[in-house]
């Protein structure tokens, strides 16, 4: 992977924590104008942003499945307890886990820990870690490969 599609897809998945963010405050009533709006307001044109928008759509298509795993991981945490930025962290790298079989896990665990560095606190940083190592765990995959 290039620097440019390295950056490219790490601005994508900021974009997407941000999306997720807010639509867990605040789902909209039509996602497709909801995305139009967000895309605008950012600084590059909406084609930069297309990695985000896959995971934006897939972390929403399969949002039930993803609470289930986040409620089975966090151990010892109501969800609703769950800081609502941690938990928009947590969505974006357990969908590319579960259902992103082209990023190898470490990768997307990584990244999750870079946004919680960039977005959350130190506490949380420990939090999500621990939730998508034991995820990793339970995948049966190599967790440094992509496996399609």
């Amino acid at each position: 992977m290039s620097k440019g599609q390295f950056i490219q897809r790490h601005d994508g998945r900021v974009a997407a924590l941000q999306y997720l963010y807010a639509w867990s405050l605040n789902a909209p009533v039509d996602l497709e104008d909801d995305l139009r709006v967000f895309f605008e307001s950012l600084d590059n044109p909406r084609d930069h942003y297309a990695f985000g928008e896959e995971l934006i759509h897939g972390a929403i298509e399969h949002i039930d499945d993803i609470n289930g795993k986040i409620r089975t991981l966090a151990q010892n945490w109501e969800f609703d307890r769950i800081a609502k930025i941690d938990l928009a962290i947590l969505r974006l790298a357990i969908f590319e886990m579960l259902f992103r079989k082209d990023i190898p896990p470490v990768v997307s665990i990584n990244e999750a820990i870079d946004l919680s560095k960039q977005f959350s606190n130190a506490d949380s940083k420990r939090f999500i870690n621990g939730i998508l190592d034991r995820l990793k765990g339970d995948l049966g995959r190599d967790a440094r490969k992509a496996t399609e």
